[in-house]
């Protein structure tokens, strides 16, 4: 029993790999098909792109067996994939890239989950759902509830950062301000679960027992350890976000400012 439940897991992970594999191969079609008709993707575009995905294959690779030993390299890997690996594959898209996929009627119907209204309270759904004791754990004990949830991490949090940072078009209210509440709402959403983690003097997650006690860390040591990651995390990416929506106000701000200048100078000159 106990090789078949290796032999399954080894195999969903091999599967799950090969998804983001998959997935580069058809970016990199597209991106080549663009590129012969006069449009090719930007090379930054391209390289966050491929480095969202290189970070996907390495939460699903390299810490996978960490992750079944110790909450907080189960943490690193969840962070990869629904915050730091989603924002540079969204930065990798575009309208040109993306438009094949607007002609496939299921998915085109699915666009509607890329409203702020919708994308962050989903995200904020699937991220506290996962993190219940028993979802939780279900993922860690069976193959193919952690696939499940592993694609529905990256699947919500490419929404939530799409609203932000991705080529669709948004409602004419999600503006700078609206934009800094959003950044705010979803931080303030992550911050709540990272700090239950911190400073919690219960265990949540009694899976990771016998992993701490073979690392020789104290179950609530480690669960600690998974909430100051997940703190230090957000917020880094919070200052990067909140430098990007400064400079995104600041740019807006000159260019409105120029067609006032040229008239006063042309007024100057007469």
């Amino acid at each position: 029993m106990i090789a078949l439940a290796t032999s399954s897991s080894a195999v969903a992970t091999l599967a799950q790999i090969a998804a983001p594999l998959c997935l580069s191969f058809a970016y990199a079609r597209r991106a080549h098909t663009l590129a012969l008709d006069g449009h090719p993707v930007p090379g930054w575009r391209q390289a966050c792109f491929y480095g969202g995905m290189g970070m996907v294959a390495v939460a699903l690779g390299a810490l996978d067996s960490a992750a079944r030993e110790l909450l907080i390299a189960h943490t690193a890997s969840e962070l990869l994939l629904g915050d730091l690996a989603a924002l540079p594959i969204v930065l990798g898209l575009t309208g040109p890239l993306i438009a094949p996929l607007a002609r496939v009627a299921p998915l085109r119907r699915l666009r509607a989950l890329a409203h702020p209204l919708i994308a962050y309270p989903v995200w904020a759904i699937d991220l506290y759902a996962w993190h219940l004791p028993l979802f939780y754990e279900a993922a860690l004990r069976h193959p193919g509830v952690q696939a499940l949830q592993h694609a529905m991490l990256l699947g919500c949090g490419v929404l939530m950062w799409i609203c932000l940072l991705g080529p669709l078009a948004m409602p004419s209210w999600f503006g700078n301000a609206a934009k800094l509440a959003y950044i705010l709402a979803v931080r303030l959403t992550g911050a709540v679960l990272a700090n239950l983690l911190l400073w919690s003097g219960n265990v949540f997650y009694a899976y990771y027992s016998s992993g701490d006690a073979a690392r020789h860390i104290s179950p609530i040591a480690d669960q600690n350890l998974a909430g100051a990651a997940m703190t230090v995390q957000q917020s880094l990416v919070t200052l990067g976000l909140l430098c990007w929506l400064y400079l995104r106000s600041s740019r807006r701000g000159e260019q409105a400012h120029e067609p006032l200048g040229f008239a006063r100078s042309r007024t100057s000159w007469r």
